[in-house]
This record gives C-alpha cells, structure tokens and sequence, in this order.
C-alpha cells in the first residue's frame, strides 16, 4: 500500500490519511453477486447493468462488481453528469462476498462502505427502532 500522496494545492506529497469514500445514508448499493471479467470499463459494466441485471445504470444506484479472484472491486455509478467508476484491489486477502449466484444483493451504505475497506460486511445489521407515537 502507498504509504504517501500527493496533496494538490501545493504538490507536496503528505502522508495519506485511510480516509474512506463516504457512501450517503439510503443510496441503493446493489451488488452483483457473479464475477465479470474486469477487463471491462464504465460503459462496458453499464451494459451488463441493463442487460444481465435488469437495472438502470443511469439512476443514481451504486453497482458492485467482484473479480473472479475475490481481491478486486469496481463500483459504477451515474453521479448526474456522468459515469463514475471505482476499482480496488486489497494487497493481502480477499473481500468478503455473497455465494455466486445469478442477480443482485442489496447492500446498505455502511455495509459498502465495510466491504471497500475490506473487512466482513455481513456482520453489520441495522437495529430495528419503534416509530415514535407522539413528541414529548
């Protein structure tokens, strides 16, 4: 891992920080739980998004695709003027993933935002709350 990067107000390299990509609370995070060549590019993926999985790529939904190999991730995403994609490769282990099947597994933010920085996402569950009936 890159122990350094670069700054770009002054082009002093600084020491890098591990700060994660911030995922918004309640954007959709769907992931697409069979493996695609990662040969593909933005607008390859968009196609097996509307094509295999039956989705929009173009709606603001966050699309998660897995390498064969399980150490490698890209997400796709329409940010409003155009696609974004996002590729990570973990230097030691594997993330953690769904079994192979065909579709899609949605993922809340947290539990994406757990699966980039490579740890179990699977043990993070949203707690149930009561609705409040009244104010006090």
């Amino acid at each position: 891992m890159w122990s350094r990067c670069c700054n770009l107000d002054d082009g002093a390299a600084r020491p890098w920080r591990g700060e994660m990509i911030a995922v918004p609370t309640g954007v959709r995070v769907l992931v697409a739980t069979r493996p695609v060549d990662f040969r593909r590019g933005a607008d390859s993926l968009a196609a097996v998004v509307r094509e295999e999985l039956r989705q929009n790529p173009f709606c603001g939904t966050i699309f998660v695709f897995r390498s064969k190999r399980a150490d490698r991730l890209k997400l796709l995403a329409w940010d409003g003027s155009g696609l974004v994609l996002f590729w990570k490769r973990l230097e030691q282990g594997a993330f953690r993933w769904p079994p192979i099947s065909d579709g899609v597994m949605r993922l809340s933010a947290s539990q994406l935002a757990a699966l980039i920085e490579g740890m179990d996402w699977s043990r993070l569950f949203a707690h149930d709350v009561a609705r409040p009936l009244a104010t006090s």
